[in-house]
């Protein structure tokens, strides 16, 4: 005996701390305990081990799926209480995340909350995820390098875009009611099978548990209990814990279950389970009097939404303590849950029971939801609330919900129409779910004001892809971007007004009122350019494809992400829904057709028959028997049967690349468009050529050699009746009656442009076109388009106005006067427009074809350059030209230049560069500074023509210079990435600026010519001592995400007359702090790729032109 006692207590000694560190797993990792009454189901805990054991380290899925209430959750945190399953299969932890149904935003916040538990020391990020997909990164990045060989649970699983939110190439378990949500995701898979109730003998066991009485010994009503519920965990729980506290009941609570008649439960996400309503309501009834009401009150809650402590606490208005033993007489009766994570307790109920409430206590809801907001509004003001705060999130997600509910429509609108509740929200969880909030609540707030509802929500819908990036935005400045007559505007320039006192910066764009915001939403998807966009065939999402090798899409109402997927290995150039939507077909440059599941984005076929990169896909139009025809750079087109694993057809004819093909609205004919020349019409059903139209011959003279021109066909679309097709060319369409082949109608749309994309609409005998000028023309405004830039943008175009399709060029000169600006700017047609940035007024100068221009001082002369060689200045007044001097044209090579005497028509002729000049400064004293892609900096004497120093400054192109006001310095930048400051009286430099990553693409001295600013291809801008060339400032490096916070190259520099500020111009403009190095305030362009910014000498107005030709003239704010 005493060796036996001796091997059991070193056993026992042995055992306590494998117990404690399993207990420590099991609790850091969120997984629930044991009911306080348990039973074991050991032969199903043993079946999810050893599926688990199966995964061997490998990512992969063990699902265990049943019924709601038949105790899955229950046996996966079982399964995972075993110490030598942890120690051998997850040394690494388990972390359980209660999932349940969710929609995007909800997710998101699922998301953050692991990524929070998981990264506690905020080694990776000290700020939450902004979405979906920076959430799934983040958190694939922290369970690999932190917790390699960890279990990630996931409790209550109902979709299968969820389950992608986590596929993260890691061990998983999960517990659902649908045993296919495993089916969109790749890797092994093992599946358990729960039945949705205990047997008898299990049943029984639990209520003796509860009431402490043999199972021998229970009554008969017990077994009748068992048999009502038919076994249910969830109702014999509930039951036992009221037997536990009235063990003389047992009649009464069978009588309960048979005759109580409930009315069941069936609204769309309820429950149909005999009893279990009623097994429910008995448990509520039986609750003390006293804590009843509490219990009602959480009617208001939402299915699967943890709530903090401290918002009861104010809803109740008692201290933490007090409502923590209220909540835990609720969780001991099993009518309430806890998620006790760290040292903050959250509490929810299960779905079957905010269905019970919700039905219970209709009439009281919005009472309840009423008592919750006043309640709010007692413990906090809008702008009190922290991010730090227990209960903030809460408040977030849920207050606009509760206002709604209680029908305070006053309230809600008040806090939806706030500019201040827009930049708290999406500045800590994004915009996606306000966006979704004003969908959700537009027929409320549509009542109260339906004009500046509409302004709030085109707010969002136009700078969402803003609102959800970092650096977050300045979302007044956005704000005095809308029109002025907006709500968004007038709570903007309030708050500016206000914040300028302060010392903040703002600008106002004051020409905007000339600008046609034409675009319903602009979403940005992609992290490249976009090549195709498509609609589906309802209309309700938008699939679009880019240079980033990915597919995606998205709501087109709202812009919400709906799939993400990595679809190729190289740029996937078009996509395509099939008839029905349920498919997307994409083609890439690596050859690939692929065919996607357009709701789960499963793949569904992979066709790699083709040799060269597949340009188009195109699906017929009829979904009975759904084929899918692509063109390839292999100059063959091929159909596709999606019932079978290869090509049905292939079609030889064309001689160079298909670009685009497109079957007849009956689907009998299939039209193809090639880069040889021609239109090819083919027989779908034999796979023959049944036509083929040259359309080169349309643009030849008779002088013309055939064999000479180029004419790509770049698309082609069928008109609705079948009749006629239309195809582009060059800058011409063509629309051609497939009978006859003959021409019906020719469109020229300009000199300037080429067509890139052609459409008609589906019903009329309208046609939308696509230039290579960044715009659109539309004969009329019956059409919905999309536009394709480097994001996604949705065009309305019953806006569409006339004269959209003219839009200035990038090169433009600016002259500031004491009551306005005057702007002399090319549009895409060559014209030359000079603009009152005042009044908006233009004046047309001339028609020629202008290709750059320049304005005097003073605005008295006007010059400019055509595409003929030739210079011409006019003396101009504000209405009229007045006088024309034609100077004359020459050739010259772009290594020479001249400079003209224009009144006396002389010029000197300067050589000397042996590469192309990039560009040049006039300095003091019949001077000139130029540079070249030679590397060289070279300073004429423009009277005599005569070079008078030739600076040899770097080894790769010299892309930009500056001279300092002192005139005795200037810099020099160059694709080599450095910089250099020189003396005008040495040839060798005074100091070499190191440190770019990208090529200096611009420079500029401050007034006072001590400090040098430069910018790069990076975004980078640095700012250096003059002196010594130390680096002062390093702004706009890269953030976190990889993204330039200046979104693209730094084409210009300038700096105040105090030297205390700078502004760039990169994919917008960014004025900084001179002395801080950080960031004052950024405008946001429509376009991008800015190349210039026109600065006034006061520093108080701003000129430039983005790469969609839009002007801007901007004024700082006073």
């Amino acid at each position: 005996m005493d060796a036996n006692s001796n091997y059991l207590a070193a056993l026992l000694q042995d055992g306590i701390p494998v117990v404690s560190s399993l207990q420590t797993i099991l609790c850091e990792g969120g997984v629930p305990q044991r009911p306080v009454v348990f039973v074991t189901r050991k032969k199903l805990v043993n079946t999810i081990q050893q599926k688990l054991f199966k995964l061997n380290g490998e990512p992969g899925w063990v699902t265990i799926y049943g019924m709601a209430g038949c105790g899955k959750s229950v046996l996966a945190a079982e399964a995972v209480r075993d110490h030598s399953l942890l120690e051998g299969c997850f040394p690494s932890g388990v972390h359980w995340v209660s999932v349940g149904k969710q929609d995007k935003s909800g997710l998101l916040m699922k998301l953050q909350n692991l990524c929070a538990r998981l990264d506690q020391d905020e080694s990776f990020s000290q700020r939450l995820p902004l979405n979906i997909e920076e959430a799934k990164d983040r958190l694939r990045v922290l369970i690999l390098r932190k917790y390699p060989r960890s279990l990630l649970i996931l409790d209550d699983i109902w979709d299968p875009w969820v389950l992608k939110a986590f596929d993260n190439q890691c061990q998983i378990l999960l517990t659902t009611r649908d045993k296919s949500v495993t089916d969109s995701v790749m890797g092994p898979k093992y599946v358990v099978s729960v039945e949705s109730g205990l047997g008898k003998e299990k049943g029984l066991e639990i209520l003796s548990l509860f009431v402490n009485v043999k199972k021998a010994d229970l009554p008969e009503q017990a077994h009748s209990i068992i048999k009502e519920c038919k076994g249910s965990p969830l109702v014999v729980s509930l039951i036992g814990a009221l037997l536990r506290d009235f063990p003389n009941r047992w009649d009464y609570y069978l009588r309960q279950l048979q005759n109580k008649q409930f009315k069941r439960i069936r609204k769309s996400s309820s429950y149909d389970y005999e009893a279990l309503d009623e097994a429910m309501s008995i448990s509520v009834e039986m609750l003390r009097e006293d804590i009843k009401d509490y219990y009602t009150d959480l009617s208001i809650l939402q299915k699967d939404v943890k709530v903090p402590t401290k918002v009861l606490c104010i809803l109740w208005d008692m201290e933490t303590e007090e409502v923590e033993d209220i909540l835990q007489e609720f969780v001991n009766k099993s009518l309430l849950f806890c998620d006790r994570n760290g040292k903050s307790f959250h509490y929810y109920l299960h779905d079957l029971q905010v269905d019970f409430l919700t039905e219970k206590n209709r009439s009281q809801l919005q009472d309840l939801h009423k008592k919750m907001i006043t309640q709010f509004q007692r413990y906090h003001q809008l702008h009190t609330l922290s991010p730090d705060q227990e209960d903030c999130m809460y408040w977030y997600n849920f207050l606009a919900y509760h206002m709604a509910s209680a029908n305070m429509h006053k309230e809600l609108c008040a806090l939806m129409f706030s500019l201040d509740w827009i930049k708290a929200k999406t500045e800590l969880v994004g915009p996606a779910h306000l966006i979704h909030e004003f969908m959700e609540y537009r027929h409320i707030l549509d009542k109260k004001d339906c004009a500046v509802c509409e302004n709030f929500q085109e707010f969002l819908s136009l700078n969402g892809h803003l609102l959800g990036r970092q650096p977050f935005p300045n979302i007044v400045q956005l704000g005095l971007c809308e029109p002025e007559t907006s709500e968004v505007y007038q709570q903007a320039k309030l708050q500016a007004k206000q914040e300028v006192d302060n010392g903040m910066l703002y600008l106002e764009w004051i020409n905007k009122k000339n600008i046609k915001n034409l675009s319903r939403l602009v979403v940005r998807p992609h992290t490249d350019a976009v090549y195709h966009a498509c609609f589906s065939q309802d209309g309700q999402r938008i699939a679009s494809c880019g240079a980033d090798k990915t597919l995606q899409v998205f709501k087109a109402e709202t812009g919400e992400k709906l799939l993400e997927i990595k679809a190729h290995e190289d740029e996937v150039l078009c996509c395509a829904f099939s008839a029905d939507d349920t498919f997307i077909a994409t083609c890439s440059v690596d050859k690939k057709v692929k065919i996607w599941n357009s709701v789960t984005g499963e793949l569904v076929h992979t066709y790699d028959e083709h040799s060269e990169q597949v340009n188009c896909c195109h699906f017929t139009n009829r979904s009975h028997h759904l084929l899918l025809a692509t063109g390839s750079s292999d100059f063959l087109l091929k159909l596709w049967d999606l019932n079978q694993k290869e090509c049905r057809n292939t079609m030889f004819g064309h001689i160079n690349s298909v670009n685009h093909c497109k079957f007849s609205p009956d689907d009998k004919l299939l039209a193809s468009c090639s880069a040889d020349g021609t239109l090819k019409l083919w027989d779908v059903k034999s796979a023959n050529e049944k036509k083929s139209i040259n359309v080169k011959q349309f643009f030849l003279n008779s002088e013309d050699p055939q064999e000479d021109m180029e004419v790509i066909v770049k698309c082609c679309s069928w008109s609705a009746d079948g009749a006629s097709i239309m195809v582009a060319a060059k800058n011409k369409i063509f629309l051609l009656d497939i009978h006859t082949s003959g021409l019906l109608t020719e469109i020229h749309t300009g000199h300037h442009s080429t067509i890139q994309y052609c459409d008609f609409s589906p019903h009329n005998h309208l046609a939308v076109v696509a230039l290579s000028q960044y715009c659109v023309e539309v004969s009329k405004d019956e059409l919905l388009l999309i536009v394709f830039l480097s994001f996604n943008q949705l065009w309305e175009t019953k806006k569409v106005c006339k004269n959209y399709d003219i839009v200035l060029k990038q090169e433009v000169d600016v002259v500031f006067q004491e009551n306005g600006v005057m702007v002399l700017a090319v549009d895409n047609i060559g014209r030359l427009q000079l603009i009152n940035g005042k009044t908006g007024q233009i004046d047309y100068l001339t028609e020629a074809q202008v290709s750059c221009c320049c304005l005097s001082p003073h605005h008295q002369y006007v010059a400019f350059g055509d595409e003929d060689g030739a210079i011409e200045v006019f003396i101009s007044s504000f209405q009229n030209i007045s006088v024309c001097f034609h100077i004359g044209a020459g050739t010259s090579y772009f290594f020479d230049f001249q400079v003209w005497n224009w009144q006396l028509g002389e010029y000197v002729f300067l050589q000397a560069h042996q590469e192309t000049v990039k560009n040049f400064r006039l300095l003091k004293n019949s001077r000139l500074l130029s540079w070249s892609f030679d590397g060289t900096v070279k300073v004429w004497n423009i009277s005599t023509g005569r070079m008078e120093k030739d600076f040899i400054c770097h080894q790769g192109t010299v892309l930009s210079c500056d001279i300092s006001f002192d005139a005795t310095k200037f810099s020099s930048t160059s694709a080599d990435k450095t910089a250099k400051i020189w003396s005008f009286e040495l040839l060798s430099p005074l100091h070499e600026l190191r440190g770019h990553n990208g090529c200096v693409r611009c420079s500029a001295f401050s007034v006072d010519s001590t400090l040098l600013a430069t910018g790069d291809d990076n975004g980078e801008v640095r700012i250096w001592n003059v002196s010594n060339g130390e680096l002062l400032h390093l702004c706009a490096p890269i953030t976190e995400e990889g993204a330039t916070t200046h979104g693209g190259w730094v084409a210009d520099l300038c700096f105040s007359p105090d030297s205390k500020m700078l502004v760039s111009a990169g994919g917008y403009l960014k004025w900084w702090n001179v002395v801080t190095g950080e960031s004052s305030q950024t405008f946001y362009t429509n376009g991008t790729n800015l190349k210039k910014i026109h600065v006034s000498t006061d520093f108080k107005t701003f000129v430039t032109v983005d790469n969609l030709g839009i002007l801007y003239i901007l004024q700082i704010l006073e």
